[in-house]
């Protein structure tokens, strides 16, 4: 059936340690899946972990965790090939996908070899829910801030802009991130900048935020970018983001 409108969920979590099980989804992964509109039978999940290079164990883990939520959950492989045939079918008969994290670089520079950056934009305008974490979050939009490069956080600005900003996550765990996203936005890097703290995530119906929900009590979004002063007089303004509690 899926979603009333192109919907995203950019998140900075999704994942718990489970009872029986490693990790365990969090209700922000149920919280897309919820926006799908599935009813009366599983939802199927495509769980995508280019970023960290298709890792089978951890795709055992997500597996199992699907198992506990009770989805329909496979995976989209890429290495050492894709593992479907033909991957725009594949993801268009999904209700949702959730992008794992890792590097954002070599997830965009691999999905791009592969034409997923057409390709999602049509799934996406097709109704299904696009959600993910970290770097399954920062690649939906125009960029962001990443550690690909190395342990010293740089701006990345190749993001598939499905959303007209840039993303910021882990912004209340990682201490770099946070001056970064303001320097960056200062120096014109980056434009208006939406950021999440961990447990948080940012709702999209079409290119609009439409709401911030978290899994953790306390937790927030921002909003970072530039006053309406010209030139040297600008002031980055940072915008706290109260979200609805899952």
């Amino acid at each position: 059936m899926g979603a009333d409108s192109p919907t995203i969920l950019a998140t900075s979590g999704g994942h718990r340690p489970g009872a029986r099980t490693r990790l365990e989804f969090n209700k922000l992964v149920h919280h897309a899946v919820d926006m799908s509109g599935v009813t009366g039978r599983a939802p199927r999940v495509a769980h995508v972990g280019t970023a960290s290079g298709d890792q089978r164990w951890f795709n055992n883990e997500i597996s199992e965790a699907g198992n506990v939520a009770g989805f329909n959950l496979t995976h989209l492989n890429l290495f050492s090939m894709p593992n479907v045939e033909n991957i725009e079918e594949y993801l268009l008969g999904q209700d949702v996908v959730w992008v794992n994290g890792g590097s954002v670089v070599n997830l965009l520079a691999v999905w791009r070899a592969h034409g997923l950056d057409g390709i999602f934009r049509r799934v996406w305008e097709a109704g299904v829910v696009l959600a993910g974490v970290s770097a399954g979050s920062i690649c939906w939009f125009k960029g962001g801030t990443t550690d690909s490069f190395g342990p010293e956080l740089r701006a990345v600005g190749n993001g598939l802009g499905l959303l007209p900003y840039d993303n910021g996550v882990h912004y209340d765990s990682e201490a770099a991130r946070r001056p970064l996203v303001h320097r960056l936005v200062a120096d014109g890097t980056l434009g208006e900048t939406h950021c999440t703290d961990d447990g948080v995530g940012l709702v999209y119906r079409g290119t609009e935020l439409a709401g911030v929900v978290t899994e953790t009590p306390g937790k927030a979004a921002y909003r970072v970018r530039l006053s309406q002063s010209e030139g040297a007089g600008a002031e980055v303004l940072e915008e706290r983001l109260e979200p609805t509690l899952l």
